[in-house]
């Protein structure tokens, strides 16, 4: 009979890279964790790692025992939590990642709230800009913003926005005047987001009701990796970004970001709860994401 500890700990090694990393991860020692690792082998009968002075690496068989580990462990896991549900509300650990900007601004707050009403859950937020794996990080819950690629996971919709291409006064001054229709825009200063693959092409609803192509007229000369460092390009005249409305609104009041066409409409985009495609969805996560729901909706 397998020892769940063991494949936590295998689990663990995997994703550190380290026996050393992961046995600080779990509070134990690393000849602990190199016991463990070496029993489970002898158990299974077959070399999970490769190890060397510099590195570990999973063998084929550990590769697919990693996969086959991480599935029996977040079962495991939703299964107790349910079990503790029962007794005295959701208990166990809920992690979310998010990226910093909408994390800070709308999901560390609902969270802060949800766990007022579960005082024996525990959470975690993992504020990141890259799309973290659920499964190999472990994550109950990735709130996902922009268009959804296709995916494994379960998806529900929280919200949507609008994104408005934005530029700082001092910019349109250098520019000199104002923007007033989408061929002046494609040539102006873009900074634009790195992890998008087409950053500067988009479809824009004209004043007329018109879908047209908008594409800029040439690379952008700033590039960014957050929405965060996006905004602050832009508030220090560098030239326009696109960004999202709930991110803008309050320096576009103040005047120090123009909203530039306002009479057109950048498509709209999502903002979404993914959560892993399991048999037993744990009921913190469809506790979560109901409340993060109905708290957005207002």
């Amino acid at each position: 009979m397998l020892n769940l500890q063991r494949l936590e700990m295998y689990v663990a090694v995997v994703a550190s890279g380290s026996f050393t990393a992961a046995a600080n991860t779990l509070g134990l020692t690393k000849a602990v964790v190199s016991f463990n690792i070496k029993q489970l082998e002898n158990e299974l009968g077959v070399a999970l790692l490769t190890r060397s002075t510099r590195r570990i690496a999973m063998t084929d068989a550990g590769e697919r025992f990693y996969l086959r580990c991480l599935q029996l462990l977040q079962d495991a896991e939703s299964v107790l939590d349910d079990v503790r549900r029962d007794h005295s509300g959701l208990q166990g650990l809920l992690r979310i990642t998010t990226t910093p900007e909408y994390g800070a601004r709308v999901v560390v707050p609902a969270l802060a709230a949800f766990s007022l009403l579960h005082p024996q859950l525990r959470v975690q937020h993992v504020s990141s800009s890259n799309h973290d794996d659920l499964i190999s990080g472990r994550f109950d819950v990735a709130i996902r913003l922009g268009q959804l690629a296709d995916s494994s996971h379960h998806a529900a919709l929280i919200d949507r926005f609008d994104i408005l291409p934005v530029a700082a006064p001092d910019y349109l001054q250098q520019w000199g005047g104002d923007i007033t229709d989408l061929p002046q825009l494609e040539q102006a200063r873009w900074i634009a987001h790195s992890r998008l693959n087409t950053p500067l092409t988009w479809q824009v609803l004209t004043p007329a009701g018109e879908s047209v192509l908008f594409n800029a007229g040439q690379s952008p000369m700033l590039m960014a990796d957050s929405a965060s460092s996006l905004l602050a390009f832009a508030l220090n005249g560098a030239g326009i970004a696109l960004l999202p409305a709930w991110l803008v609104e309050s320096d576009i009041v103040t005047k120090k970001l123009i909203h530039l066409l306002p009479d057109h409409r950048f498509p709209p985009q999502g903002i979404y709860a993914l959560y892993p495609n399991t048999r037993h969805v744990p009921e913190k996560v469809r506790a979560f994401i109901d409340f993060l729901q109905r708290r957005v909706a207002g």
